[in-house]
Protein backbone atom coordinates (compact mmCIF):
# COMPACT_ATOMS: atom_id res chain seq x y z
CA UNK A 1 0.00 0.00 0.00
CA UNK A 2 1.49 3.24 -1.18
CA UNK A 3 -0.73 6.32 -0.14
CA UNK A 4 1.74 8.73 -1.41
CA UNK A 5 1.14 7.64 -5.03
CA UNK A 6 -2.22 9.95 -4.22
CA UNK A 7 -2.00 13.57 -5.90
CA UNK A 8 -4.10 15.83 -3.90
CA UNK A 9 -4.48 18.12 -6.84
CA UNK A 10 -5.71 15.35 -9.51
CA UNK A 11 -7.59 14.12 -6.71
CA UNK A 12 -9.60 17.57 -6.15
CA UNK A 13 -9.50 18.25 -9.61
CA UNK A 14 -10.85 14.38 -10.84
CA UNK A 15 -13.60 15.30 -8.30
CA UNK A 16 -15.04 18.14 -10.19
CA UNK A 17 -14.96 16.02 -13.19
CA UNK A 18 -17.15 13.19 -10.89
CA UNK A 19 -19.50 15.39 -9.74
CA UNK A 20 -20.47 17.08 -12.74
CA UNK A 21 -22.84 14.62 -14.67
CA UNK A 22 -24.69 13.84 -11.46
CA UNK A 23 -24.95 17.72 -10.95
CA UNK A 24 -26.35 18.80 -14.01
CA UNK A 25 -28.99 15.85 -13.65
CA UNK A 26 -29.88 16.47 -10.26
CA UNK A 27 -30.47 20.34 -11.03
CA UNK A 28 -32.80 19.32 -14.09
CA UNK A 29 -34.74 17.15 -11.67
CA UNK A 30 -34.58 19.70 -8.23
CA UNK A 31 -36.63 21.71 -11.06
CA UNK A 32 -39.27 18.82 -11.93
CA UNK A 33 -40.07 18.41 -8.85
CA UNK A 34 -40.56 21.52 -7.59
CA UNK A 35 -43.37 21.84 -10.38
CA UNK A 36 -44.72 18.65 -8.78
CA UNK A 37 -44.17 16.32 -10.66
CA UNK A 38 -42.17 13.31 -9.73
CA UNK A 39 -40.02 11.75 -13.03
CA UNK A 40 -37.81 8.56 -11.63
CA UNK A 41 -36.50 8.07 -15.56
CA UNK A 42 -33.66 10.09 -14.85
CA UNK A 43 -31.56 7.05 -14.91
CA UNK A 44 -33.18 6.51 -18.62
CA UNK A 45 -32.88 9.92 -19.85
CA UNK A 46 -29.10 9.85 -18.75
CA UNK A 47 -28.17 7.03 -20.81
CA UNK A 48 -30.16 7.86 -23.84
CA UNK A 49 -28.59 11.53 -23.48
CA UNK A 50 -25.28 9.29 -23.29
CA UNK A 51 -25.39 7.17 -26.71
CA UNK A 52 -27.15 10.46 -28.52
CA UNK A 53 -24.62 12.46 -27.68
CA UNK A 54 -21.85 10.14 -28.66
CA UNK A 55 -23.26 9.40 -31.93
CA UNK A 56 -23.74 12.64 -32.50
CA UNK A 57 -19.99 13.79 -31.72
CA UNK A 58 -18.40 10.39 -33.54
CA UNK A 59 -20.58 11.38 -36.63
CA UNK A 60 -19.98 15.00 -36.76
CA UNK A 61 -16.47 15.25 -35.05
CA UNK A 62 -17.86 17.61 -32.84
CA UNK A 63 -18.37 17.61 -28.79
CA UNK A 64 -20.72 20.38 -29.01
CA UNK A 65 -23.31 18.82 -31.21
CA UNK A 66 -22.75 16.13 -29.71
CA UNK A 67 -23.97 18.08 -26.19
CA UNK A 68 -26.43 19.46 -28.18
CA UNK A 69 -28.23 16.01 -29.27
CA UNK A 70 -27.77 14.89 -25.97
CA UNK A 71 -29.90 17.66 -24.93
CA UNK A 72 -32.70 16.92 -27.16
CA UNK A 73 -32.36 13.05 -26.86
CA UNK A 74 -32.90 13.77 -22.88
CA UNK A 75 -35.73 16.19 -23.79
CA UNK A 76 -37.21 13.88 -26.34
CA UNK A 77 -37.69 11.05 -24.29
CA UNK A 78 -38.75 13.35 -20.92
CA UNK A 79 -42.01 13.96 -23.70
CA UNK A 80 -43.37 11.26 -23.20
CA UNK A 81 -43.25 10.71 -20.06
CA UNK A 82 -44.97 14.34 -19.85
CA UNK A 83 -47.62 13.17 -22.18
CA UNK A 84 -48.28 9.98 -20.01
CA UNK A 85 -48.48 12.13 -17.00
CA UNK A 86 -49.80 15.48 -17.86
CA UNK A 87 -52.13 14.65 -20.59
CA UNK A 88 -52.94 10.61 -20.25
CA UNK A 89 -52.86 11.75 -16.61
CA UNK A 90 -50.83 8.44 -16.08
CA UNK A 91 -49.45 7.34 -12.85
CA UNK A 92 -45.82 9.40 -12.13
CA UNK A 93 -44.11 6.83 -10.70
CA UNK A 94 -44.91 4.00 -12.94
CA UNK A 95 -44.28 5.88 -16.02
CA UNK A 96 -40.81 7.21 -14.45
CA UNK A 97 -39.86 3.53 -13.88
CA UNK A 98 -40.85 2.55 -17.37
CA UNK A 99 -39.35 5.91 -19.20
CA UNK A 100 -36.27 4.28 -17.63
CA UNK A 101 -36.54 0.77 -18.81
CA UNK A 102 -37.06 2.28 -22.23
CA UNK A 103 -34.22 4.51 -22.16
CA UNK A 104 -32.19 1.33 -21.18
CA UNK A 105 -33.38 -0.35 -23.68
CA UNK A 106 -33.07 2.12 -26.54
CA UNK A 107 -29.16 3.30 -25.74
CA UNK A 108 -28.43 -0.63 -25.72
CA UNK A 109 -30.08 -0.69 -29.15
CA UNK A 110 -28.72 2.73 -30.63
CA UNK A 111 -24.88 1.75 -29.33
CA UNK A 112 -24.75 -1.45 -30.96
CA UNK A 113 -22.31 0.36 -33.67
CA UNK A 114 -20.25 2.62 -31.43
CA UNK A 115 -18.97 -0.52 -28.86
CA UNK A 116 -14.97 0.40 -28.91
CA UNK A 117 -15.19 3.92 -30.89
CA UNK A 118 -13.24 6.81 -29.21
CA UNK A 119 -15.49 10.17 -29.37
CA UNK A 120 -13.54 13.26 -31.10
CA UNK A 121 -12.22 14.98 -27.82
CA UNK A 122 -13.40 17.80 -25.70
CA UNK A 123 -10.52 20.79 -24.84
CA UNK A 124 -9.92 22.07 -21.56
CA UNK A 125 -10.44 26.18 -21.11
CA UNK A 126 -6.52 27.44 -21.10
CA UNK A 127 -8.05 30.71 -18.47
CA UNK A 128 -5.07 33.01 -18.53
CA UNK A 129 -3.42 34.15 -15.75
CA UNK A 130 -5.83 31.95 -13.10
CA UNK A 131 -4.70 28.46 -14.57
CA UNK A 132 -1.55 29.43 -13.49
CA UNK A 133 -2.20 30.19 -9.27
CA UNK A 134 -0.36 27.04 -7.85
CA UNK A 135 -2.68 24.72 -6.51
CA UNK A 136 -5.81 26.34 -6.90
CA UNK A 137 -5.38 26.95 -10.80
CA UNK A 138 -5.34 22.94 -11.74
CA UNK A 139 -7.34 22.25 -9.37
CA UNK A 140 -10.47 24.82 -10.49
CA UNK A 141 -9.19 26.50 -13.69
CA UNK A 142 -8.33 23.58 -15.75
CA UNK A 143 -11.48 22.20 -16.49
CA UNK A 144 -13.68 21.54 -19.72
CA UNK A 145 -16.72 24.46 -20.42
CA UNK A 146 -19.30 21.60 -18.84
CA UNK A 147 -17.84 21.68 -15.23
CA UNK A 148 -18.42 25.68 -15.24
CA UNK A 149 -22.06 25.29 -17.03
CA UNK A 150 -22.53 23.29 -13.98
CA UNK A 151 -21.58 25.49 -11.53
CA UNK A 152 -23.39 28.08 -13.45
CA UNK A 153 -26.82 26.23 -13.63
CA UNK A 154 -26.44 25.86 -9.92
CA UNK A 155 -26.27 29.56 -9.30
CA UNK A 156 -29.10 30.43 -12.04
CA UNK A 157 -31.51 27.60 -10.40
CA UNK A 158 -31.14 29.21 -7.46
CA UNK A 159 -31.80 32.64 -8.43
CA UNK A 160 -34.51 31.91 -10.44
CA UNK A 161 -36.26 30.32 -7.67
CA UNK A 162 -35.79 32.71 -5.06
CA UNK A 163 -35.74 35.71 -7.34
CA UNK A 164 -37.46 35.94 -10.41
CA UNK A 165 -41.71 35.38 -11.26
CA UNK A 166 -41.08 32.17 -13.12
CA UNK A 167 -39.48 30.64 -10.16
CA UNK A 168 -42.55 31.96 -7.84
CA UNK A 169 -44.78 30.54 -10.83
CA UNK A 170 -43.06 27.44 -10.52
CA UNK A 171 -43.18 26.89 -6.61
CA UNK A 172 -46.33 27.93 -6.66
CA UNK A 173 -47.86 25.08 -8.99
CA UNK A 174 -45.64 22.79 -7.50
CA UNK A 175 -46.87 23.70 -4.17
CA UNK A 176 -50.92 23.68 -4.83
CA UNK A 177 -51.82 23.37 -8.28
CA UNK A 178 -55.69 23.82 -7.66
CA UNK A 179 -55.08 27.21 -6.27
CA UNK A 180 -52.38 27.87 -9.12
CA UNK A 181 -54.98 27.40 -11.68
CA UNK A 182 -57.09 29.61 -10.39
CA UNK A 183 -55.08 32.33 -10.37
CA UNK A 184 -54.69 31.66 -14.06
CA UNK A 185 -51.30 29.88 -14.16
CA UNK A 186 -51.10 27.29 -16.96
CA UNK A 187 -50.55 24.61 -14.47
CA UNK A 188 -49.69 21.80 -17.19
CA UNK A 189 -48.09 23.79 -19.61
CA UNK A 190 -45.56 25.05 -16.37
CA UNK A 191 -45.25 21.22 -15.91
CA UNK A 192 -43.85 20.17 -19.39
CA UNK A 193 -42.11 22.94 -19.57
CA UNK A 194 -40.08 21.89 -16.63
CA UNK A 195 -39.92 18.02 -17.42
CA UNK A 196 -38.06 19.21 -21.15
CA UNK A 197 -35.88 21.22 -18.85
CA UNK A 198 -34.93 17.93 -16.55
CA UNK A 199 -34.82 15.82 -19.83
CA UNK A 200 -31.98 18.38 -21.38
CA UNK A 201 -30.37 18.23 -18.20
CA UNK A 202 -30.26 14.46 -17.68
CA UNK A 203 -29.07 14.23 -21.38
CA UNK A 204 -26.27 16.60 -20.75
CA UNK A 205 -24.98 14.55 -17.79
CA UNK A 206 -25.51 11.73 -19.97
CA UNK A 207 -23.48 12.64 -22.40
CA UNK A 208 -20.58 14.05 -20.13
CA UNK A 209 -20.35 10.30 -19.32
CA UNK A 210 -19.91 9.24 -22.55
CA UNK A 211 -18.06 12.18 -23.85
CA UNK A 212 -15.31 13.50 -21.30
CA UNK A 213 -15.48 11.33 -17.84
CA UNK A 214 -15.32 8.11 -19.91
CA UNK A 215 -14.82 8.65 -23.77
CA UNK A 216 -16.46 6.11 -25.02
CA UNK A 217 -19.55 3.89 -25.52
CA UNK A 218 -20.57 1.15 -23.33
CA UNK A 219 -23.80 -0.22 -22.38
CA UNK A 220 -25.42 0.48 -18.87
CA UNK A 221 -22.14 2.99 -18.37
CA UNK A 222 -24.37 5.39 -16.24
CA UNK A 223 -24.36 2.26 -13.46
CA UNK A 224 -27.06 4.26 -11.28
CA UNK A 225 -25.87 8.09 -11.74
CA UNK A 226 -29.53 9.17 -12.25
CA UNK A 227 -30.75 7.42 -9.36
CA UNK A 228 -28.13 8.97 -7.17
CA UNK A 229 -29.32 12.36 -8.94
CA UNK A 230 -32.74 12.12 -7.78
CA UNK A 231 -31.46 10.73 -4.06
CA UNK A 232 -29.74 14.13 -3.94
CA UNK A 233 -33.11 16.28 -4.71
CA UNK A 234 -34.77 14.98 -1.99
CA UNK A 235 -32.23 14.75 0.13
CA UNK A 236 -31.12 18.17 -0.53
CA UNK A 237 -34.41 19.52 0.64
CA UNK A 238 -35.21 20.60 -2.78
CA UNK A 239 -32.18 23.26 -2.97
CA UNK A 240 -29.94 24.09 -5.39
CA UNK A 241 -26.99 24.88 -3.12
CA UNK A 242 -27.24 21.33 -1.40
CA UNK A 243 -27.51 20.02 -4.43
CA UNK A 244 -24.32 20.62 -5.25
CA UNK A 245 -22.41 19.20 -1.98
CA UNK A 246 -24.36 16.15 -2.30
CA UNK A 247 -22.51 15.95 -5.79
CA UNK A 248 -19.44 17.25 -4.85
CA UNK A 249 -19.80 14.73 -1.99
CA UNK A 250 -20.46 11.69 -4.13
CA UNK A 251 -17.99 12.74 -6.45
CA UNK A 252 -15.01 13.06 -4.08
CA UNK A 253 -15.81 9.34 -2.52
CA UNK A 254 -15.79 7.82 -5.41
CA UNK A 255 -12.53 9.24 -6.88
CA UNK A 256 -10.90 8.18 -3.43
CA UNK A 257 -12.36 4.94 -3.75
CA UNK A 258 -10.86 4.44 -7.47
CA UNK A 259 -7.11 6.08 -6.23
CA UNK A 260 -7.10 3.88 -2.98
CA UNK A 261 -7.66 0.59 -5.08
CA UNK A 262 -4.58 2.32 -7.22
CA UNK A 263 -3.14 2.65 -4.03
CA UNK A 264 -3.21 -1.23 -3.37
CA UNK A 265 -5.22 -0.33 0.37
CA UNK A 266 -6.01 -3.57 1.65
CA UNK A 267 -9.70 -3.36 1.68
CA UNK A 268 -11.62 -5.55 -0.59
CA UNK A 269 -12.69 -3.98 -4.19
CA UNK A 270 -16.69 -4.66 -3.91
CA UNK A 271 -16.29 -2.67 -0.47
CA UNK A 272 -14.77 0.15 -1.83
CA UNK A 273 -16.78 0.40 -5.17
CA UNK A 274 -19.98 0.47 -3.25
CA UNK A 275 -18.41 3.14 -0.66
CA UNK A 276 -19.74 6.30 -2.73
CA UNK A 277 -23.37 4.99 -2.72
CA UNK A 278 -23.43 4.47 0.89
CA UNK A 279 -21.45 7.67 2.14
CA UNK A 280 -23.38 9.75 0.06
CA UNK A 281 -26.45 8.37 0.84
CA UNK A 282 -25.55 8.30 4.87
CA UNK A 283 -24.33 12.09 4.62
CA UNK A 284 -27.23 13.32 3.14
CA UNK A 285 -29.80 11.57 5.47
CA UNK A 286 -27.91 13.26 8.20
CA UNK A 287 -28.31 16.43 6.28
CA UNK A 288 -31.56 16.18 5.73
CA UNK A 289 -32.21 15.99 9.25
CA UNK A 290 -33.93 19.51 9.01
CA UNK A 291 -35.17 19.19 5.63
CA UNK A 292 -38.06 21.57 4.74
CA UNK A 293 -41.24 20.15 3.27
CA UNK A 294 -41.46 18.51 -0.02
CA UNK A 295 -43.58 20.22 -2.57
CA UNK A 296 -47.07 19.88 -1.38
CA UNK A 297 -48.48 18.77 -4.99
CA UNK A 298 -45.37 16.50 -6.09
CA UNK A 299 -46.74 13.89 -7.19
CA UNK A 300 -50.31 14.24 -7.59
CA UNK A 301 -51.77 14.19 -10.94
CA UNK A 302 -53.37 17.49 -11.56
CA UNK A 303 -57.88 17.70 -12.99
CA UNK A 304 -58.13 20.92 -14.35
CA UNK A 305 -61.81 22.24 -13.25
CA UNK A 306 -63.67 23.59 -15.66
Amino acid sequence: MDLSSINPVLLLASLMVAATPILIAALGELVVERSGVLNLGVEGMMITGAICGFAVAVETGSPFWGFVAAAAGGALLSLLFALLTQFALANQVASGLALTLFGLGLSSLLGQGYVGVKPPHTAKLDIPILGDIPFLGPVVFSHDLMVYFGLALVAAIWAMLKYTRIGLVLRAVGENHDAAHALGYKVVRVRVMAILFGGACAGLGGAYISLIRVPQWTEGMTAGAGWIALALVVFASWKAGRVMLGAYLFGGVTVLQLNLQAAGVSIPVEYLSMSPYLITILVLVIMSADRSRAPASLGRIFHATQ
